[in-house]
């Protein structure tokens, strides 16, 4: 067994101290939402849960249109995701074939996009003239297509597949569209399962699109709905705290109570809207680093 150096010892204890640096805060969220508000205000939660207690998540479930904005944001999840994973792995296979007429230039158009865009103004413009304003469909159609995500899966075509497989398939007679469709699509299922967890968590991150595009409360996302709720929470609560003088001190003290859940049900808030992801996460992850070794020197 190699004997470790003085450098390795250097680099192992900086990487644990990253770790901890990086991790505290997620671990921190966790036994905060299911602390006592009041040890949370005041400072006393650090290492582990004080007085434990679910009361955060209880008022934070109280308002149905949570429920109504998880349903619209696995909506717009799933299908924003099905709709740009179907844009992106045909245009990679495309721009991966040598022989491809206009290859080059297809290519640059698509690279222009990553660097200028339209601006907020006539984009929105574009929506409203469309009729978009305010539908599902406008959400899915603006999640559109990643010219990062493209490159990277062309990348794996071009380089993960070999070209002796699409030859002899053409050998025998098959198509161009069967051979996407029998030979590059399941060879090409690691690369797939990335660019679809990378959609997926910009979907259901998305929030500024749904803020400028939707006012329907019906159609609003998850994340939209959690702001909403924390911010008429906080106003709720100053706004009660500053009307003392015509109330007991039982109503001053329940006010008070409020406020301290309102601080919680921040962290309580974050696990909510995190969990989705936190599910599917396991269940792509041994696709998930092979697919991002694509392109990488191997020794």
């Amino acid at each position: 067994m190699k004997k470790r150096t003085a450098f390795d010892w250097i680099i192992n204890i900086s990487l644990g101290i990253l770790m901890l640096i990086i991790l505290y805060p997620i671990y921190f969220t966790v036994i905060a939402s299911f602390s006592d508000p009041y040890a949370v205000a005041k400072g006393k939660v650090l290492l582990y849960p004080v007085g434990l207690t679910l009361e955060s998540y209880q008022h934070a479930f109280a308002y149905k249109q949570i429920w109504v904005g998880y349903a619209n944001s696995l909506f717009y999840t799933l299908f924003g995701t099905a709709f740009s994973v179907a844009l992106t792995i045909p245009a990679a296979y495309g721009l991966s074939k040598k022989q491809l007429p206009g290859r080059f230039g297809l290519t640059c158009i698509f690279l222009v996009t990553m660097y200028f865009g339209g601006g907020l103004i006539p984009t929105y413009l574009l929506v409203k003239g469309l009729h978009l304003l305010n539908t599902r469909l406008v959400l899915i159609i603006l999640s559109g297509m990643s010219v990062y995500n493209m490159v990277v899966a062309r990348v794996y075509f071009s380089t993960s597949i070999p070209g002796e497989i699409y030859e002899a398939a053409r050998i025998d007679g098959a198509s161009e569209l069967r051979i996407f469709f029998t030979i590059a699509l399941p060879l090409a299922v690691p690369i797939i399962a990335v660019i679809a967890l990378y959609y997926s968590v910009a979907n259901w991150n998305s929030y500024f699109n749904a803020l400028v595009y939707i006012t329907n409360e019906k159609l609003e996302p998850l994340q939209i709905v959690l702001r909403r709720v924390l911010i008429m929470n906080e106003n709720a609560v100053n706004e009660a705290l500053m009307q003392t003088n015509s109330v007991s001190t039982e109503q001053i003290v329940d006010k008070a109570r409020r406020s301290y859940i309102a601080y919680t049900m921040k962290y309580s808030m974050v696990l909510i809207s995190s969990l989705p992801m936190l599910i599917l996460y396991p269940f792509l992850q041994r696709y998930f680093v092979k697919g991002l070794l694509i392109g990488s020197l191997k020794g």
